[in-house]
């Protein structure tokens, strides 16, 4: 049987014997909007919860406008200049207008990349598009903490901002339950001090930060604390298919059209299923997320509801620019000289994270689940040795391995990756 993986800009193709019992896991099939710029507009002018933007905007002087980084396929070239439009016939000058890219901790977005990610030359041309960087500390405007002691510092672009758009994509999260929405603006546009602190060891070892759990995850809530410091905010929220066509938008107040777009989401990602599988199959879902290894861990999470205890987990991911951060490196150096759980002592003890190593902390829940295995053509050889799994020569190889390993010849196969969650529900 062939089945064909999420693999860079295109897919991977996979060749099973006939002797395995293959069960393929995807989304129930999902609406597709047949006109989707109409679909954008119409969402702009009749938002939730919010007048229309154009009358939101009247009263303003200046607008920011938030969009996710590389590492989202969020369709901005749908929406970036209907939101630019709308602002201008609301009276606010071109170059009052700015777009901001929420890159967290993340590299910058720049040349081609950024055009790329803007998805439309006449936005480029008619207002500024920059990128956050939450290492620069005058960039940012200190609101205080939240109640429960995380420093709230922000981009000041968009807290001295008269108008606040976030836009974005609303898939599962391994770790703040859903993106999108809130998340937009904490990590997106905070400071380093604000995304150490609810990356640190006590909200990424709490069991509800995980995927599709918002009711008493630590990060939202205390993302939800940091949004409400900022007034009204205008929300768009996309949701996209297995082949990236637009199925859902909505657009209004922050909190609850972003919660909208979860229960669409929810009923289409969360995927039950009867029973545990020795070997589970997978990928980092394909071009823009797997183009480093520090993405790769989130496909790696998704799956382990279903995976049988000592099972091996198999991962198809590109890894074009290779592991990550020098951060995210040195974090899986660590990992490798202290072993999963002395990698889990080191961090107790720390108020601020250090930078990208909650994604290492976060791998360590399939290390502890059973065998990992990768296959990337990405990676060097110094760099696989910091992975902290089994390299395969190819996928095929590795289910060989892990059928032989567990006597069961049921295997699952989850082509789309973390943006498919599956649920073990027996029946």
């Amino acid at each position: 049987m062939r089945v064909e993986l999420s693999f860079g800009r295109g897919t991977l193709p996979v060749d099973l014997p006939d002797d395995v019992e293959v069960t393929v896991i995807r989304k129930p099939a999902m609406p597709v909007l047949p006109d989707p710029a109409a679909a954008v507009r119409a969402a702009l002018a009749a938002p939730r919860h919010l007048p229309p933007l154009q009358h939101f905007a009247r009263e303003h002087g200046s607008a920011c406008i938030l969009i996710c980084d590389i590492t989202r396929p969020v369709p901005n070239g749908l929406l970036l200049r209907p939101l630019v439009e709308s602002l201008a016939a609301a009276g606010l000058p071109l170059d009052a207008i700015t777009v901001l890219v929420a890159t967290g901790l993340h590299r910058p977005n720049l040349g081609a990349e950024l055009a790329e990610l803007v998805g439309d030359p006449w936005v480029l041309r008619h207002v500024r598009v920059e990128n956050h960087d939450a290492r620069d500390d005058a960039q940012h405007e200190d609101l205080g903490l939240t109640p429960h002691g995380t420093p709230v510092k922000l981009d000041r672009r968009f807290t001295g901002a008269g108008v606040k758009i976030v836009t974005g994509l609303v898939e599962p999260h391994f770790m703040a339950g859903y993106s999108g929405g809130r998340k937009v603006i904490a990590p997106g546009i905070a400071h380093r001090d604000t995304i150490t602190t609810f990356h640190s060891h006590r909200f990424m070892a709490h069991p509800l930060a995980d995927n599709c759990v918002l009711e008493g995850n630590p990060l939202h809530r205390e993302q939800l604390a940091i949004a409400a410091l900022l007034g009204p905010v205008f929300c768009v929220n996309t949701v996209l298919d297995e082949h990236r066509n637009l199925s859902f938008v909505n657009a209004g107040e922050l909190v609850a059209s972003h919660q909208e777009a979860v229960d669409f989401t929810q009923r289409h990602a969360r995927v039950p299923v009867a029973r545990r599988f020795g070997t589970v199959v997978t990928s980092a879902a394909g071009y823009p997320l797997d183009k480093t290894y520090y993405q790769t861990v989130k496909g790696m999470v998704a799956p382990l509801s279903i995976l049988a205890p000592g099972g091996t987990l198999v991962i198809a991911s590109e890894c074009s620019e290779g592991m990550g951060s020098p951060e995210y490196v040195e974090a899986q150096r660590r990992l490798v000289e202290l072993g999963p759980e002395g990698f889990l002592r080191s961090l107790e003890p720390k108020r601020f994270a250090d930078v990208d190593e909650w994604q290492t902390q976060m791998q360590v829940k399939p290390l502890r689940a059973g065998r990992v295995e990768l296959y990337t053509t990405g990676l060097n050889d110094q760099a696989r040795a910091l992975t902290g799994v089994a390299l395969a020569d190819s996928v095929e190889q590795a289910v060989s391995r892990a059928v032989a390993a567990s006597g069961d010849r049921a295997v699952a196969i989850i082509p789309e990756g973390p943006y498919v969650v599956p649920v073990h529900s027996p029946a």
